[in-house]
């Protein structure tokens, strides 16, 4: 009975440019790709070809687009490229494809930079591209954090404008609108209507509605990771207006948003 070989798909991939000064052709990483997957035991079930396109990132290459997704579906078991940069240029596109890879149980083999997941040597360095793909993410997140505590800080928005504002030159402006905030809350206050009918009368969700009835920023103030510190805008309602609707809103058994 014949042993049925591990399917593996082949990308390659060289701009016009490329090709013209270094002579790396399609024709020659498809033979090298070729020869080294039948030499690890798998059969090449379909050959990916951008040709004439950037490596700069993912997008506008077809044929890495069709790659993915036929990788997603499991319609084979490995990846063969020439070389890294034959996938992309950019650290994160290539970083986070090869997440995406190992959460598919996809092997990768890189020929050129001697990468190939289905070696332990291989999957160490995998575990590595990965380790980067994570310490990128918590620093990218680091430093999010950062710069939008600074901004709360020093009292800039760092949301879209909610009701009853306008965003202009990224501050907080009232709009023609903004005398409804007040009618809003007094309304809730002093009238037995539900939330169902008062957002109903001013066209919003009931959602909606609670997102303004518990929303700091209408007294002048900015709210990020649970932390409210004082803006720059102006306030629209009192402070002890706000805090009688969050006492009634708890009373109610209203949960805030």
């Amino acid at each position: 009975m014949t042993e049925t070989k591990p399917l593996a798909a082949i990308y390659i991939r060289v701009s016009t440019e490329e090709q013209a000064r270094h002579g790396v052709s399609l024709g020659a990483q498809e033979e090298a790709l070729q020869n080294y997957a039948k030499a690890l035991g798998f059969e090449v079930c379909r050959i990916y070809k951008d040709e004439g396109k950037s490596g700069k990132d993912l997008k506008g290459r077809p044929e890495i687009t069709q790659l993915l997704e036929d990788a997603e579906a499991k319609k084979f078991q490995a990846i063969f490229i020439y070389k890294l940069d034959r996938f992309s240029r950019s650290l994160r596109d290539l970083i986070n494809t090869i997440e995406k890879l190992k959460e598919w149980d996809i092997e990768f083999v890189s020929l050129q930079d001697k990468i190939d997941t289905t070696s332990a040597n291989g999957k160490f360095m995998f575990h590595i591209i990965s380790a980067m793909a994570e310490f990128e993410r918590n620093v990218t997140g680091e430093r999010t954090k950062f710069s939008m505590d600074k901004k709360v800080r020093d009292g800039s928005p760092i949301t879209r404008a909610p009701f009853g504002y306008r965003m202009e030159d990224k501050n907080l402006v009232p709009t023609e609108h903004s005398y409804q905030v007040q009618e809003i809350f007094q309304e809730f206050l002093n009238s037995n209507d539900s939330l169902t009918k008062i957002s109903k009368k001013y066209g919003f969700s009931v959602n909606g509605l609670k997102k303004i009835l518990t929303n700091v920023t209408y007294l002048g103030k900015n709210k990020f990771d649970k932390q409210v510190h004082q803006g720059t805008h102006q306030q629209l309602i009192s402070s002890t207006l706000f805090n009688h609707v969050q006492n009634k809103l708890e009373k109610l058994g209203i949960k805030k948003i």
